[in-house]
């Protein structure tokens, strides 16, 4: 069960109080860098040699192998009849569309927090859509590429109601559900360092796992990308009997990533997630495409679409790849409002994921 949360019986609690975790935390942290960064040497000399090419590779091979998780409803699943979907699925088929002319062309490979970069940096997968956070050291140390931001996220924290628990200020000694390998396991050592606070960590691999564990009761807290905990709270048989704490504790920008090197393949996957946002900026849906795609008075939407401009000749793409990753699943708008809006049991707002017109952070370059 869970310990009812006040400062006399906190102090009192059948656990142990144990130290800051931050030392052996660290420790931890330093050799699983070590261990990645020695995969990632190695991967990085047989990468090397078909980084130019990955595009060329994809075209060979006729699919697209694309990383994202081993299952978070609403960003990566599949569905019952095995198909994969959801808000990152849909940039992996949207760049399958860019690229091939085919949306459903996709290999989807399920990573870990601990397998994807391994699996990103040896070749196995072309590109990563994972809700992976663009990060200086995953940037500059592990050598990818982040080809811009899908979802703009921050680090939130779930209990059960009946823990009694407004803040994550007042969860001292509480035992945390925590997914290895990643920012939110740094974070979570920081805000609980920073608030002289400690906590007693329970390590996990997958978000299915997470969610096991912390409805048994063998956690107090669930942490992770608070659009992530929308994702996992909505698929609880009691949704309600579970609040999202009020502190957003980290910046979580998160988008796909490709290998440092691959320039000519980051372009692709980069001005693929562009045409998704820029094609909702401009008013081009599933439902107008075709007429749209038949030529329009506004040149930048002729560009996006290939009736006019070289830009798919530019990227080593058909005129038409701009209308083919919209045809896919829709502008960004509608994947976002299919997977994760509002109208689904995850609800989320757009938020800062609007339009930079409509006060959000969405901001595309312009196809010219």
């Amino acid at each position: 069960g869970f310990f009812p949360v006040s400062n006399d019986l906190r102090r009192n609690s059948r656990r142990p109080k144990k130290p800051p975790q931050q030392v052996e935390h660290q420790e931890e942290v330093n050799m699983k860098n070590t261990v990645i960064l020695g995969a990632l040497t190695i991967a990085g000399l047989s990468a090397g040699a078909a980084a130019a090419g990955t595009l060329d590779d994809v075209k060979a091979r006729g699919k697209l192998n694309c990383g994202v998780t081993t299952g978070l409803v609403g960003f990566a699943a599949p569905n019952a009849n095995g198909e994969w979907e959801g808000f990152d699925v849909a940039v992996c088929r949207a760049v399958a569309a860019a690229a091939l002319g085919d949306s459903t062309a996709v290999e989807f490979v399920p990573t870990t927090g601990k397998t994807r970069f391994t699996a990103l940096a040896s070749g196995e997968i072309d590109m990563l859509a994972r809700n992976t956070t663009w990060t200086f050291s995953r940037d500059v140390d592990l050598k990818f590429e982040f080809t811009g931001v899908n979802y703009y996220d921050g680090q939130g924290f779930m209990v059960p109601k009946e823990l009694g628990v407004s803040s994550a200020k007042e969860l001292d000694g509480a035992t945390v559900c925590i997914q290895t390998g990643t920012t939110t396991e740094l974070n979570l050592a920081d805000f609980f360092r920073s608030n002289n606070i400690s906590y007693e960590p329970v390590p996990i691999e997958t978000n299915a796992e997470a969610q096991q564990q912390y409805l048994a009761g063998a956690c107090d807290v669930y942490t992770t990308d608070a659009s992530g905990l929308a994702a996992t709270r909505a698929t609880f048989d009691a949704p309600n009997d579970h609040v999202l704490l009020p502190e957003i504790i980290s910046k979580e920008p998160l988008g796909p990533l490709v290998r440092h090197g691959d320039n000519e393949w980051g372009d692709v996957v980069r001005w693929t997630l562009n045409a998704l946002i820029t094609a909702e900026e401009l008013g081009v849906t599933s439902a107008n495409l075709a007429e749209m795609a038949a030529g329009t008075n506004n040149p930048e939407i002729n560009r996006l679409l290939g009736t006019e401009g070289t830009l798919g000749e530019m990227l080593g793409l058909s005129a038409d790849w701009g209308k083919n990753a919209v045809a896919a699943g829709g502008n960004y708008g509608e994947v976002f409002a299919k997977n994760i809006g509002e109208d689904t049991p995850i609800g989320l707002a757009r938020g800062l994921n609007a339009q930079w017109t409509e006060g959000g952070l969405l901001y595309s370059p312009p196809f010219r």
